[in-house]
């Protein structure tokens, strides 16, 4: 499990384990708190097409999914 502050999601970087349209490098671009402080949105953004994703940013912490940073 990753572990992952809410708050420090923005512009944080990942790397899809299964690549995801042949890509696997991302950035966190967009991230909406509600009034409690709880992520509402997350935006992902393809380092190489610029294509975006919405994803529920509890997936992050998968790490059969996702690895933290470029690798």
């Amino acid at each position: 499990m990753n572990k992952i502050d809410p708050k420090k999601l923005l512009n944080s970087k990942w790397t899809a384990v299964k690549p995801l349209n042949k890509e696997k490098h991302f950035m966190v671009a967009e991230v909406e708190f509600d009034e409690e402080g709880e992520v509402i949105h997350c935006l992902l953004e393809a380092i190489i097409s610029r294509r975006t994703t919405a994803i529920d940013w509890r997936q992050l912490r998968d790490k059969t999914l996702w690895k933290q940073g470029w690798k």
